[in-house]
């Protein structure tokens, strides 16, 4: 049992399922960027176990969650009834349903994220924002762990990202990181315009939670670099995407 929950970790990642400090300032981030769209049809697309549903629901929308595994969907499901499993390449809804998609780590483990963020624009109504997070290439830890002689092994994995692309694959094959550019090729000629922008650092919740003083400085410091060139080594990247008419 373990070993196929390793398994499930690695391929599918793990999602949030305490709401903590750095749950709580991704909201604010989609809030802010989302304004009245909350408000509307909102689809949480990888909601995992549905963390996220039970405080976007809050905002007076219709928060539909979508998730690939059917034991999170179960989990899910007990924080809201709106619940589908589907694959994120094959969305079952029909085009213009959404006002706001959030895509929060998910596309780096999907089987195609060409595809699945194709879908996210089609069911995105024209004038609708994409929330999307992501692992950030330049981040000096993969936070997913390697695969090493048949193993997974986890942990912050230092410098892993750094090496050719061709080697890191090999080393993590069960997760994808990406660039600005890489990002920009998987919205190449579709009908959507770039709102946001940025790489962020995380809320080092674990940090704090074991040595409070210095793991505030510490997010604090990190936080602020984000305003900076600096924002480069940041751990996800945050991009808004509004579907064009």
């Amino acid at each position: 049992m373990m070993v196929r929950d390793l398994e499930k970790a690695a391929l599918r990642g793990e999602p949030s399922y305490i709401w903590r400090a750095g749950q709580e300032r991704r909201l604010k981030m989609i809030l802010k960027a989302g304004g009245k769209r909350i408000e509307g049809t909102v689809l949480d697309n990888g909601c995992g176990v549905g963390t996220y549903i039970t405080h976007m629901t809050e905002y007076g929308g219709f928060v539909l969650g979508l998730e690939f595994d059917m034991t999170r969907a179960t989990e899910a499901h007990q924080q809201s009834k709106h619940i589908l499993s589907a694959a994120s390449e094959y969305l079952p809804f029909p085009s213009d349903s959404f006002d706001l998609i959030l895509s929060n780590e998910v596309i780096e483990h999907v089987a195609d994220d060409l595809t699945a963020i194709r879908e996210m624009v089609r069911t995105l109504r024209p004038g609708g924002r994409i929330m999307l997070y992501c692992p950030n290439i330049g981040y000096p830890f993969e936070t997913h762990g390697i695969y090493w002689h048949g193993h997974y092994h986890f942990g912050n994995i230092f410098l892993i990202n750094y090496l050719p692309r061709r080697w890191r694959n090999k080393l993590a094959p069960h997760v994808r990181i990406y660039s600005k550019r890489d990002l920009e090729r998987l919205f190449d000629g579709l009908p959507v315009k770039y709102i946001y922008r940025k790489v962020v650092f995380g809320a080092y919740d674990n940090i704090i939670a074991r040595y409070p003083r210095m793991g505030k400085l510490l997010r604090s410091f990190l936080q602020f670099l984000e305003r900076t060139p600096f924002q480069y080594f940041g751990l996800s990247h945050f991009w808004v995407v509004e579907k064009t008419p």
